[in-house]
């Protein structure tokens, strides 16, 4: 499994139930809260419908028809225009550590520039540390408290980045 022969590509509806599963295992075994969360979020079983208006995006990370991992980016719910939030970035195990994470990251940050936000916000859970650390690497900065109203209490970590 290569750089060469996965795809990043926008999410289709047939993609549905294999990214619902990817997201929906990284909770059970990184023992992260499901209510408070994006595990619960009615969106996560529909993520191709989520993902279809003009200033979102939703890509995943797909090796010969499997689906291995995704992240998005939607409008800061309740906040500024200008900021979009990074979402539902999760991965199978079997791509971690190899840069796709990365890759998928820098895709996001681009499409969130050509969408025109000016600022790049997420929220992750403590327990994914080398999430935090790939965002830390990526120019996002810790913030002290929540922005928006993303309904994602049991999330610890509020991040944003300048673009």
């Amino acid at each position: 499994m290569g750089k060469d022969t996965t795809v990043i590509r926008e999410i289709e509806a047939k993609d549905n139930a294999q990214i619902e599963g990817v997201i929906r295992a990284c909770f059970y075994e990184f023992n992260i809260p499901l209510e408070g969360t994006a595990y619960t979020d009615p969106e996560t079983s529909l993520m191709f419908e989520a993902y279809q208006n003009e200033n979102d995006v939703y890509f995943v990370l797909d090796f010969k028809g499997e689906i291995l991992g995704g992240c998005g980016l939607k409008p800061l719910i309740n906040h500024e225009s200008e900021i979009c939030e990074i979402q539902k970035m999760y991965f199978s195990p079997q791509v971690r550590g190899k840069g796709f994470g990365h890759l998928l990251l820098q895709k996001c940050i681009s499409a969130a520039k050509e969408l025109g936000y000016k600022k790049c916000y997420l929220e992750s859970a403590p327990q994914l540390k080398a999430a935090i650390h790939l965002y830390e690497e990526n120019g996002f900065v810790h913030l002290d408290a929540a922005l928006g109203n993303t309904g994602h209490h049991a999330c610890g970590i509020w991040m944003i980045k300048e673009l």
